[in-house]
């Protein structure tokens, strides 16, 4: 048996989660998202990333961004690297692709903040 504590609401259940030859059995939940979650947590594990990359704006060194969508949680560190790798060097707003399709996964990185487009 695992438990876990689900994260997709407010209510932070704890669930109870058995493997069968028939599946998953999940008890603790209050809502049926929290089943859903034991068994994707225990069967593919998926993450957001949201990082800072470097800039070339001496009054604004790093400009917030994340992923544009869930990643497999064990390529966090991949991914990691690639945005480790980023420096803006022009002003570019909130929603700003700065890398399509990152690692071949599915997932834009993208700016989260207008400050550089903002800054004079």
């Amino acid at each position: 048996m695992k438990e876990l504590t689900c994260i997709v609401c407010p209510n932070g259940c704890t669930l109870r989660v058995e493997e069968s030859i028939e599946g998953f059995r999940v008890t603790g939940n209050l809502c049926k998202r929290g089943e859903e979650f034991a068994v994707a947590e225990l069967t593919n594990p998926m993450r957001t990333v949201c990082s800072t990359v470097a800039t070339a704006f001496p009054k604004v060194p790093v400009l917030p961004v994340r992923v544009s969508r869930e990643i497999p949680k064990e390529r966090i560190f991949d991914v990691m690297k690639e945005i480790n790798k980023i420096v803006v060097s022009e002003r570019v707003e909130k929603g700003t692709v700065l890398v399509e399709d990152v690692l071949g996964l599915g997932a834009d990185i993208i700016v989260t903040s207008s400050i550089l487009s903002e800054q004079e």
